[in-house]
């Protein structure tokens, strides 16, 4: 499946740790620094914790969530499949559990069984942005935009300044053939000051469909080496469709 752009985080190589082992002494090992490791970049640091954590309580789905959050942001999609399931089987309606489920498939290549994880995840927690912006990109990496589109819009409905789903909803309108609406949501996205390089790329992509080449040509400039540029340039015209 082609898809330009998607917006939705000492190493460890091991898997989830079920072992048993002695009881936890001292803040080292608190779940609150896995959260402060992870917010800092630090992932293995995370699963070191984690990992010690479920040494001693193997089914405590917050180190669970926190050991697949760590293993997913190291690109270990595989073994974070592993510990978002062990935390599912804990709590069948862990919203956090079948969302990180959802998105270590994605990763994996499972569209379909990720799109059922989101689905659930939804279902538990009707109020939860991301999982419906996840669900929006596993139905526009199967190309049912229309769908995908209604996802982003519910998401947007819960969190309006979703920056996400706006960006998601812009690239999934441009995939769908309709560049033009895609470029209003896109543009005064991408001039924010904040704005990274994956929203400066959606917008490229929306260019393209739009049929402004150059435009899109400068835009990719910005982030992309120039020989890289007519490549993409030639897969975001693959991808167009008629306009709507």
């Amino acid at each position: 499946m082609k898809w330009p752009i998607l917006i939705a985080s000492c190493a460890l190589l091991a898997g989830c740790v079920a072992s048993g082992g002695s009881k936890l002494v001292g803040a080292g090992n608190d779940l609150r620094v896995a959260d402060a490791a992870m917010a800092s970049g630090l992932p293995q640091t995370a699963l070191s914790v984690t990992r010690d954590i479920l040494q001693a309580d193997p089914r405590n789905v917050r180190a669970l969530l926190k050991q697949g959050d760590a293993l997913l942001a190291m690109g270990q999609a595989d073994a974070a499949v592993e510990c978002y399931r062990r935390a599912v089987a804990v709590d069948p309606r862990s919203a956090g559990g079948l969302r990180g489920l959802g998105r270590s498939l994605l990763a994996s290549g499972d569209v379909r069984e990720a799109e059922a994880m989101f689905r659930r995840a939804s279902e538990a927690a009707p109020d939860d942005a991301a999982s419906l912006n996840d669900l929006g990109i596993a139905l526009d990496l199967q190309e049912k935009h229309d769908d995908a589109q209604a996802q982003y819009h519910a998401a947007l409905a819960r969190q309006p300044a979703m920056t996400a789903a706006q960006v998601n909803l812009g690239l999934s309108l441009a995939l769908g053939g309709a560049a033009d609406r895609a470029l209003a949501i896109l543009r005064p996205l991408a001039v924010d000051p904040d704005a990274d390089s994956r929203v400066r790329g959606n917008l490229a992509v929306a260019l393209a469909m739009a049929g402004d080449q150059q435009a899109a040509r400068n835009l990719l400039a910005t982030d992309m080496p120039q020989d890289r540029i007519e490549v993409a340039l030639a897969g975001y015209a693959a991808l167009r469709m008629p306009a709507k």
